[in-house]
């Protein structure tokens, strides 16, 4: 079985147009620097109803995150982060199903094989703005767009921010919602 963790801080919300229906985009990207570990979350806030569609959509988003790590990409675009230990995490405002969490746990043990951690973590229900503000804060979730692009991989740390697909981008690595 995969691991359930429940994210009691508030602070790290789904940043706009994110979700696990957008197969090709990478939601969130962030160095933990206490664990020095990266990290790399999914979000769903549906409810786990929608059958065999949404357990697609969890596999394809699943499948581009492993490619990102696995064929070079996640090395060419930060290169002074190889060598890291990776860790995705599916942060979701509802329990997955049983059907999500048995593939959840087959592919945490798939995904072992390569050293890469899979973890599920509650985030409960999605509120308006992120870290206690409002909206237009941007900040640590939103203040830029991450585009439609298959390619477009969020760049800013967790829970998104300004959008960049080009390795020259400044990325902070602070880790999650200011730093910690």
């Amino acid at each position: 079985m995969v691991s359930i963790r429940e994210d009691l801080t508030g602070q790290n919300r789904p940043p706009a147009g994110s979700g696990i229906e957008r197969t090709g985009m990478l939601d969130a990207f962030a160095h933990d620097t206490r664990e020095d570990i990266l990290v790399l979350a999914m979000f769903e806030t549906r409810p786990w109803e929608h059958g065999e569609r949404q357990l697609w959509q969890l596999q394809e988003k699943l499948n581009a995150y492993v490619s990102f790590i696995l064929d070079g990409e996640m090395k060419e675009n930060f290169p002074h982060l190889a060598g890291k230990p990776v860790r995705i995490e599916l942060r979701a405002s509802h329990e997955p199903s049983e059907r999500a969490l048995g593939f959840l746990g087959r592919a945490r043990d798939q995904l072992g094989l390569q050293q890469i951690g899979l973890e599920v973590v509650l985030i409960g229900e999605q509120v308006e703005g992120c870290c206690g503000g409002g909206a237009s804060q941007g900040g640590c979730c939103g203040g830029g767009s991450s585009g439609p692009e298959p390619e477009a991989h969020d760049q800013s740390g967790c829970c998104g921010g300004a959008s960049a697909t080009s390795s020259e981008t400044s990325r902070p690595e602070g880790g999650c919602c200011g730093g910690h």
